[in-house]
């Protein structure tokens, strides 16, 4: 049902991202879809979300955000049900940071004493838009003492996109020219890995792991909105455990 971050694990933290298969929905939300805003049913989509909740041992539901492709950061467990932003942290033991993802790619988050952690949206238009400067600028913590991973998004040998992407890059930091490689006139093959470790890096990030998958070109492991359209979401998750004494 997951992955989990291949990283060295900060004390008392646990990072995953889930994958298709386990779950009950249809196709072509089959079938451990967890997001309740692409067309699945409901009764699908909360059983999933139990079935989560359960296999992982959760401390708690996980802060679903409505997410809008912004920079928009949630202070948890302060945020509310459905807060509208792209990314959350908390310092609190027990909660559960977490983002959707079908394509996009999902950033976590921690502090390597494992005291803060984080999770981010990070498709095209978020990261252009700054979406994990805003995360990293909330954050109580120290960039160069946080470790990110990076979760599977689209390959950069399948997100082809057009000028007006590579611009919205490249025009504000000439560095990113080499996330990208031409496909033919006027489209580019982008590499969201290596953009979001140049954003991370710049930053002062300087422990980032992950970043190897491909949700495009492997359907029976990931969902793809680029390549099916109508699909499900899957979850980047972290969060703190709590202290049993």
């Amino acid at each position: 049902m997951w992955t989990e971050a291949d990283w060295p694990t900060p004390p008392g933290v646990r990072a995953v991202q889930t994958l298709r298969a386990g779950g009950v929905s249809l196709p072509p939300y089959d079938s451990l879809n967890l997001g309740d805003h692409c067309g699945d049913t409901t009764s699908a989509v909360t059983e999933n979300r139990r079935r989560l909740r359960e296999q992982l041992s959760l401390p708690s539901e996980p802060a679903w955000l409505q997410q809008v492709h912004g920079t928009g950061v949630a202070k948890l467990p302060t945020a509310g049900p459905q807060t509208q932003a792209d990314a959350s942290w908390t310092s609190d033991a027990g909660v559960v940071c977490a983002v959707l993802t079908a394509d996009c790619l999902p950033v976590l988050l921690a502090s390597r004493d494992g005291a803060v952690v984080a999770a981010v949206h990070a498709g095209w238009r978020g990261l252009a838009a700054g979406v994990l400067e805003a995360a990293l600028a909330a954050l109580p913590a120290d960039p160069a003492r946080l470790q990110a991973w990076l979760g599977a998004a689209i390959g950069p040998q399948a997100f082809e996109v057009g000028d007006e992407v590579r611009a919205a890059f490249v025009d504000s930091a000439p560095e990113c020219a080499a996330a990208f490689r031409s496909s033919r006139p006027h489209h580019w093959y982008a590499d969201l890995y290596a953009l979001a470790r140049l954003r991370l890096q710049r930053y002062g990030v300087n422990q980032i792991y992950g970043g190897g998958g491909c949700t495009y070109t492997e359907p029976q492991r990931y969902y793809s909105y680029r390549r099916d359209q109508r699909c499900g979401r899957m979850a980047a998750l972290i969060w703190r455990e709590r202290v049993v004494s």
